[in-house]
C-alpha cells in the first residue's frame, strides 16, 4: 500500500503498528483487559493497545492503576503511548491523576518506501555511513545519544545488543562519521516489523556541530533502500519538531500525534 491519504494510512499504522510481538528479546508480556504490558526491557516497561474497546470512567481508572501498581512493585518506570485519536478524549488527563506524566509530543509520519530509496540524499563530504552490530559500536551509539539529550543512555546499547542477538534479521544499526577523526557524529536504527507493510525508523540523532549539513537526511535514505530491499512498501517515524519538517520535505505525511505519558515509580 503506498496510498498517502493520511486517514488511510493512520489506519493502517493502528492495524498494523499497534499491535504486540510477543518475540521481543527480553521482554515479557501480559494482557490485561484491552491493554499489553511489557517488562524486563532495558529502557523500562511500556503499555500498549490498538483502542481501549469504548472503556471509559471507573473502569478506565481501574486498568491505569493496576498498569501503575504493576510497575511500582516492580521498581520499574512504564511508558503509556498516548495517541491523539484515542478515545475516550479525557484519557491523558486521567493518567496524569494516576502520577503519569507527559513527555513531548511527537508526530508519527508515514512515507512510500520506493521514491524514499530512490532518494539522491547521501552523506556530505568527510562523513561516512556504516552498518554495525559490534558491542563496541552500540556502546559508542549510547554515548553519542547522551551527549545529544544530556542524560545516561547507556539502556540504548544494552536494547540493541538484545535485538540483534535474538532477531538479526529484523534490525539494521547505522551509523555516521567523521573520516577524518572516525567520530561518530549520528546514529539511527530500523526495524523491520514482520507480517506488515512496515519498517519503522529510529534514531537520528546529530551532533550539534553536525547538523544541517543533510547527514540525517541521508541515514533516512540509507535505510529506505534497505527497507526496499527487503519487500517493504512503508516507513514509519515518531517525529519530534525538529525532524519533522525534514521527513515531510521527503515525503512524509503526518497521520497522528503521540505523547509519552511515564510513571516512575
Amino acid at each position: 500500500m503506498t496510498d498517502l491519504d493520511a486517514a488511510t494510512l493512520r489506519a493502517a499504522y493502528d492495524a498494523q503498528l499497534r499491535t504486540v510481538d510477543p518475540d521481543v528479546p527480553g521482554v515479557t508480556f501480559e494482557v490485561d483487559g484491552p491493554v499489553h504490558r511489557g517488562y524486563g526491557s532495558p529502557g523500562g516497561g511500556f503499555v500498549v493497545y490498538r483502542d481501549l474497546g469504548g472503556l471509559a470512567g471507573a473502569d478506565l481508572d481501574a486498568l491505569i492503576a493496576r498498569q501503575r501498581d504493576f510497575f511500582a512493585a516492580r521498581g520499574e518506570a512504564v511508558e503509556w503511548k498516548l495517541h491523539a485519536h484515542d478515545e475516550p478524549a479525557d484519557l491523558g488527563t486521567r493518567l496524569e491523576a494516576h502520577g503519569f506524566v507527559p513527555q513531548e509530543r511527537e508526530t508519527v509520519v508515514i512515507g512510500a518506501i520506493a521514491p524514499l530509496a530512490a532518494a539522491l540524499p547521501v552523506p556530505p563530504p568527510g562523513v561516512r555511513l556504516r552498518e554495525v552490530s559490534e558491542r563496541a559500536d552500540l556502546d559508542r551509539i549510547a554515548r553519542l545519544e547522551a551527549a545529544v539529550w544530556g542524560d545516561d543512555r547507556g539502556w540504548i546499547a544494552d536494547m540493541l545488543a538484545d535485538e540483534i542477538a535474538g532477531h538479526p534479521a529484523a534490525i539494521t544499526v547505522v551509523v555516521a562519521e567523521d573520516e577524518q577523526t572516525n567520530e561518530m557524529v549520528s546514529a539511527g536504527w530500523i526495524r523491520f516489523v514482520p507480517g506488515t507493510a512496515f519498517a519503522t525508523l529510529w534514531g537520528g540523532s546529530t551532533l550539534a556541530a553536525y547538523r544541517g549539513r543533510g547527514i540525517y537526511r541521508a541515514l533516512v535514505a540509507h535505510r529506505a533502500r534497505l527497507a526496499d530491499a527487503n519487500g517493504y512498501t512503508l516507513l514509519q517515524v515518531d517525529a519530534s519538531d525538529d525532524s519533522r519538517p525534514i521527513l515531510e520535505r521527503l515525503g512524509f505525511v503526518a497521520v497522528t500525534t503521540t505523547t509519552p505519558y511515564v510513571y516512575h515509580p
